[in-house]
């Protein structure tokens, strides 16, 4: 496992991390307590430091379940985890994956930071991340002069933001680089969705900024895998089978593009994780993790070839053709995707 440290920090990540979603919420299949800790158990064993939590996550349930697998291990692993969603109120209402009301005043942020504390049962929580933010929380000074505190009182060492739902947020993300000092920003980008990702992670650069990134849905939701056909099914409780049909057929003839890079000692699915670690600006990946298998494949990149010069611009020439593809669905993004004309 290679390891990265966020800049002008002591913060250091594993390249590969473990996002907690996939074994606290039930949306990539049940696990019980006892396969969640097991799977945590052997991310560790492979070298993997940072799990990444939040507290909406099984109402709490993927903080609890960091506790409970590293009960000794407080210093030699990265705990991140996120706040903002108002689930003690109204976590058992959620229908599916649709959101919940957020709170992000400054005595709810206090709370729920306490409160996820307690359930992690640590002193301080490594890099504290706002859950899926809207424009009204970045210019909100409150909310950063809150996160300062819970700083100075030792109880978060660094913060930063988490975009979301779904893919899009540009100028949520673009103005939190420039106008607040985050350490990290967390969002969706990979080899098939590269946009609004891209343009966000080019910010930092152009305002000269330390930020860091965390990646997740770096595999488009599995399909980036290379394990789906155009007969592919989900169960009804998988998130994926919401997706309209077109997200498979098109996802599938685009893989069969990437093909090229595979080889005896890297699969799709590495592939795809060192592509985005080309970034220097990207401090880890937060793949899905479901099972073993796939755990051992991801976490073992380091062993795998780097992808050639050759390799990446063969990659850059298909995705500004789109693969080829005329795509009658195109992607649709959420958040502020056009420059506010107030700013």
């Amino acid at each position: 496992m290679n390891y990265c440290n966020f800049r002008n920090t002591d913060l250091r990540v594993s390249n590969v991390g473990f996002g907690m979603w996939t074994v606290s919420t039930g949306w990539w299949g049940d696990f019980s307590e006892r396969q969640a800790v097991q799977l945590l158990r052997k991310a560790f064993d492979l070298g993997v430091t940072l799990f990444d939590a939040a507290d909406t996550y099984g109402n709490g349930l993927s903080e609890e379940l960091i506790a409970k697998a590293f009960p000794h291990h407080r210093d030699q692993i990265v705990i991140a985890t996120k706040i903002g969603y108002d689930f003690v109120h109204h976590g058992y209402d959620r229908r599916g994956q649709r959101e919940i009301p957020q709170d992000f005043s400054p005595a709810a942020l206090v709370k729920a930071t306490e409160s996820a504390l307690s359930r992690l049962k640590t002193d301080r929580i490594d890099l504290l991340q706002l859950h899926n933010i809207r424009m009204e929380q970045v210019a909100d000074d409150a909310v950063w002069k809150t996160l300062d505190r819970l700083r100075e009182r030792g109880l978060i060492r660094y913060y930063g933001v988490a975009l979301g739902p779904a893919i899009g947020w540009l100028y949520e993300g673009i103005n939190c680089v420039r106008e607040r000092s985050v350490t990290s920003v967390q969002h969706i980008y990979n080899l098939l969705e590269q946009h609004p990702g891209a343009a966000i992670q080019s910010s930092a650069v152009e305002q000269d900024k330390e930020t860091m990134f965390l990646i997740r849905v770096p595999h488009s939701s599995g399909m980036l895998e290379g394990h789906y056909s155009v007969d592919t099914k989900f169960p009804p409780t998988d998130h994926r089978s919401h997706r309209p049909r077109a997200w498979l057929i098109n996802g599938v003839r685009k893989v069969e593009q990437l093909r090229f890079l595979e080889c005896a000692n890297r699969t799709l699915g590495q592939a795809s994780l060192l592509w985005l670690l080309k970034d220097p600006r990207i401090a880890s990946t937060l793949p899905n993790i479901y099972d073993e298998k796939q755990l051992i494949e991801f976490a073992s990149i380091s062993e795998c070839p780097n992808l050639t010069d050759q390799e990446m611009e063969q990659v850059a020439s298909l995705y500004a053709a789109n693969f080829g593809i005329d795509d009658k669905h195109p992607p649709t993004f959420k958040g502020t995707m056009e420059l506010l004309q107030s700013r």
